[in-house]
């Protein structure tokens, strides 16, 4: 059984094809599979349009989390750092399809901290590529745990999934709610409160 990292190499190759005729031909295949005509006017661009579309929308893969949260700064502060409001977009491994909404972040600093433009762009990181909502807050907040070794970290993300909106149960306004709380975010009552309170505006 191939490991993540086998999975890794094989899906960074298909990405990185140089002519990108193997795009091309699936893409082809598929508009034919649904009935239309890939040498109709509108489509016949469309396969080198959506090899462009998912290599951005999967960029994550060849993003490093390590790279991205490698400067810290030491600091002599214990207070906690918050950045909420983020834009997310990623793609559900199931049906392909987009889900989008905010993440909200926050750590609890052991002398160190990090630029605050990092975040986002690990959420990015993390977002650009196949995703289930509950995996992606789980891989966010324990990638801030392992390189800013912090005191703690909780994420949240608050979700619309087109998979339901679209297809199946096609509601339109249900949203999924996704947590990670790590160190004293899990284990200390009134810090885990304190976040979510800040942040309850945006879950209202």
């Amino acid at each position: 059984m191939p490991n993540a990292d086998d999975e890794l190499k094989q899906l960074k190759q298909v990405l990185e094809i140089p002519s990108g005729r193997e795009w091309e031909a699936t893409v082809r295949l598929l508009l034919r599979l649904i009935g239309e005509d890939p040498n109709r006017e509108g489509l016949r661009r469309t396969p080198l349009r959506v090899k462009r579309s998912f290599q951005y929308l999967t960029s994550g893969y060849r993003l490093d989390p390590a790279k991205i949260l490698n400067r810290s700064f030491k600091v002599k502060h214990d207070e906690m750092v918050i950045v909420k409001d983020i834009d997310v977009w990623s793609l559900c491994e199931h049906h392909l399809l987009p889900f989008f909404g905010k993440c909200h972040i926050a750590y609890m600093p052991d002398k160190r901290i990090v630029g605050l433009s990092k975040i986002p762009r690990l959420v990015d990181a993390f977002a650009r590529r196949l995703q289930v909502q509950e995996r992606l807050t789980v891989q966010i907040a324990e990638a801030i745990n392992e390189h800013l070794k912090p005191l703690g970290v909780a994420c949240v993300i608050e979700a619309s999934h087109l998979c339901m909106m679209m297809r199946g149960v096609q509601k339109q306004n249900a949203r999924a709610v996704t947590s990670s709380m790590l160190g004293l975010f899990r284990t200390d009552v009134k810090t885990r409160s304190e976040f979510l309170t800040l942040i309850r505006s945006e879950l209202a």
